[in-house]
């Protein structure tokens, strides 16, 4: 029979467990972050595609690019919040500028949080700050609804508080919404607020808080089917020019949409009736 401190020892540690020792960074560029129990779990292979395969987005390419190799080089960055149409490649851009700082041979550790997890950020944080690695955090969809409290743990990574943001730690974002919230919630408290100047600043200054913001814009016919005609050079994939086209642009019709996202797909099917393997 085990002896009773014991079975109150191993109690206490379940309902309050060892603070969580920094993983083995040597082992991967890229990792999740999963609580109960906290965990730092290594990704062997990241799922993304080329920079170059990212087309009418230059403008925001070039900037994050930029903003990126700056933080990994060591010096000072921006925190970045891309946001606007679903489908533009915000965060396939995100993952392909990591690759291409990486292709530069800089050290750069890429670290995936859910919006979810947001309140265990300073936990996070308390990891990674005394790491001699850089670190990128990346947190895609992000945005919040009316009653939804997880923004104020936000404020750990964009701020700091007392201490401040760790040195080494990057945060880039993703969202259709450039305040983070809807903006019928906007609206709203503003309209029924004792003080509608300040019902909403402090979340709506959230996003004020991003050092730079990036916009991406839904895309035109030409450049939608600049992206399947990149898809398919990289991927060896040799259509007839003109079924091709009208194919493609039959595909976005049914979809009601055109977007990186609608060309991705458009692509995964015309390579599948082709015969051609993605990987």
């Amino acid at each position: 029979m085990a002896d009773p401190m014991e079975r109150v020892a191993e109690a206490l540690e379940r309902i309050a467990p060892a603070p969580l020792q920094a993983p083995n960074f040597e082992a991967s560029t890229a990792y999740v972050w999963h609580v109960a129990p906290d965990a730092l779990h290594p990704v062997s292979e990241v799922s993304r595609v080329d920079l170059s395969l990212l087309v009418g987005i230059e403008r925001a390419r070039d900037t994050l690019l930029q903003n990126t190799l700056q933080f990994a080089r060591g010096f000072a960055a921006n925190n970045a919040l891309l946001w606007g149409a679903r489908g533009m490649g915000k965060s396939s851009l995100v993952k392909a500028v990591h690759a291409a700082v990486l292709s530069e041979g800089l050290t750069l550790k890429i670290v995936e949080l859910q919006r979810e997890d947001l309140p265990s950020v300073g936990r996070l944080l308390n990891i990674l700050r005394p790491s001699p690695h850089r670190f990128l955090l990346f947190c895609d969809d992000l945005s919040f609804s009316h009653d939804d409290q997880h923004y104020k743990s936000l404020k750990a990574v964009l701020d700091g508080g007392i201490e401040g943001r760790p040195e080494n730690v990057l945060f880039y974002a993703t969202s259709n919404r450039r305040h983070l919230m809807p903006r019928d919630m906007i609206e709203n408290e503003r309209s029924s607020a004792i003080n509608p100047s300040e019902a909403v600043e402090e979340k709506v200054s959230l996003s004020d808080r991003f050092g730079l913001w990036l916009g991406f814009h839904p895309c035109s016919q030409d450049q939608y089917l600049e992206m399947i005609n990149g898809y398919c050079a990289a991927y060896g994939l040799t259509p007839e020019p003109e079924q091709m086209r009208a194919e493609a642009i039959e595909w976005q019709a049914t979809r009601g949409a055109r977007s990186g996202r609608v060309a991705w797909q458009f692509f995964i099917d015309l390579a599948g009736r082709s015969g051609v393997q993605i990987q």
